[in-house]
């Protein structure tokens, strides 16, 4: 295992542990808005706290990109790319859906990601080049070829409601198409998801970095594909994402063609 893989699952697995003491007394714990549809938990910084002591500890001259605290500037070419706790709604409410999702970028290249799914103890790895694993085990995109057997995974734009008609004209138009639409409510699981094969595909409207950067190069070790919604590479600055096998994706983006504004 890559010595900064190892570094990596070491924070998310500390940060989880965080987590899950939080989970067993949410009704005690002190609970923010940040905005529409978004809240922060003294959990989620405490977890982020950890991943970053466990980070920089090792890396002291790498900079981090983190959810709640924002860029902390290092002077390597080296940036982690963290999200704590991935679903801090589904957490709050006791709904098992959530992660600790941690990417490292080098040279605006991903090199090593982890989504942690602390409840049930699941771990999703990759290095560039080296493959994608599921709890040590080597995994790979589903094989399914055509829509009609497809299942789908997505997130709505609850945060931005300018979306959410562009979204839903992109759902009018898959979902009769397919064999079902999941909406975990954690981008990080869902990506990790397509990896594993447990999902063909996923498409999502405005996510952020940490939302995305360790579940796409989960999908591209594991052999699928990652791309904006246009078919660019640009989806960790825009947010738009469209994964999945080979074979899904190109049948995905043929279908979301024209439902996108050409600058949304």
């Amino acid at each position: 295992m890559h010595p900064m893989l190892n570094i990596a699952i070491r924070a998310a697995r500390r940060a989880g542990n965080v987590i899950l003491r939080g989970y067993q007394q949410r009704d005690n714990l002190m609970v923010e808005s940040k905005g529409l549809n978004d809240f922060v938990s003294e959990v989620d910084r405490e977890a982020e706290a950890a991943i970053i002591d466990t980070l920089i500890s090792a890396y002291p001259n790498h900079s981090v990109l983190a959810e709640e605290t924002g860029l902390h500037e290092g002077t390597e070419p080296f940036q982690w790319i963290i999200d704590p706790l991935d679903g801090t709604t589904n957490f709050l409410h006791g709904h098992p859906q959530f992660s600790v999702s941690i990417a490292l970028l080098y040279k605006d290249k991903l090199e090593q990601a982890v989504v942690y799914s602390p409840l049930s103890e699941e771990l999703f790895t990759a290095t560039r080049g080296q493959g994608a694993f599921f709890n040590n085990r080597r995994m790979r995109v589903s094989q399914v070829a055509h829509l009609s057997g497809a299942l789908l995974g997505t997130g709505f734009p609850f945060k931005e409601e300018r979306y959410l008609e562009i979204y839903l004209s992109t759902f009018r138009a898959l979902f009769p198409l397919t064999s079902g639409v999941r909406r975990c409510g954690s981008a990080a699981l869902d990506l990790a998801y397509v990896a594993a094969g447990r999902l063909d595909g996923f498409w999502e409207l405005h996510l952020r970095p940490w939302d995305l950067a360790a579940g796409v190069l989960l999908i591209q070790e594991a052999g699928g594909i990652v791309t904006d919604i246009y078919g660019a590479h640009d989806y960790l600055r825009t947010g738009h994402v469209l994964a999945g096998n080979s074979k899904i994706h190109k049948l995905l983006a043929e279908e979301l063609q024209d439902k996108i504004p050409a600058h949304l």
